[in-house]
């Protein structure tokens, strides 16, 4: 299936998700904040309230089944049509998104797809960040002032998440870059094209396994 650009605006303000989800995931965002001061990690499957397992998430195996000094990898798989959001200023009660930061996650799509892994809209609708994962992964990023637009999202068209495999992925966003690392070895550094200071609001709402309207599903 040929890749396509889609427009980052609601067309609609309903978000809900009425597709079948299977999923394998683990997932994290750290930040760390502008002049070296590192903030917090976010655990964004535990502001999701993925740990009081709503309908259709159960807990799972993860990428390491055996470990000798501790307990087997966690995961959690999500099979059932959900409704998975939250408000933003959840995972950022402080209201600041720092502009350097990376998201971490270990995951293991369904073999062929392409979809968001996660979503992040303003309070206009308009989606500010967004990570999608498959056969041609793709870091889209809209600041404030709408940098980048759509044709300059970096694509890693090189790299295939959806294999059947589990992947462990960082992403790494410093000043006007972007860096992908795939099983600590596969590392892809592209230019992101945004502004100077660029700021995302923690104003709207932060969505996972799709993006609003999409057809397509994280699996």
């Amino acid at each position: 299936m040929e890749m396509q650009r889609w427009s980052t605006r609601w067309k609609t303000k309903s978000w809900f998700m009425d597709s079948t989800i299977t999923a394998f995931i683990t997932l994290t965002l750290l930040l760390q904040a502008a002049k070296v001061r590192a903030a917090e990690p976010v655990d964004v499957l535990k502001v999701l309230a993925f740990q009081n397992y709503p309908e259709g998430v159960t807990k799972t195996t993860g990428f390491c089944a055996n470990r000798r000094a501790s307990k087997p990898d966690s995961a959690y798989r999500v099979a059932k049509q959900i409704q998975i959001s939250a408000p933003t200023t959840q995972l950022f009660p402080g209201g600041v998104f720092p502009e350097d930061f990376s998201i971490l996650t270990t995951v293991r799509p369904k073999s062929g797809l392409q979809s968001f892994l996660l979503s992040i809209y303003n309070e206009q609708g308009v989606q500010q960040l967004g990570v999608e994962v498959g056969r041609s992964p793709v870091f889209l990023y809209e600041d404030q002032t709408g940098n980048p637009t759509p044709e300059d999202y970096p694509l890693f068209s090189s790299l295939n998440l959806a294999n059947g495999k589990w992947h462990r992925v960082a992403i790494s966003v410093e000043k006007k870059t972007v860096t992908i690392i795939v099983d600590c070895k596969k590392k892809i550094t592209k230019h992101l094209l945004r502004s100077d200071q660029a700021s995302i609001s923690t104003n709207g709402i932060t969505v996972f396994g799709t993006r609003i309207l999409d057809e397509e599903v994280f699996q």
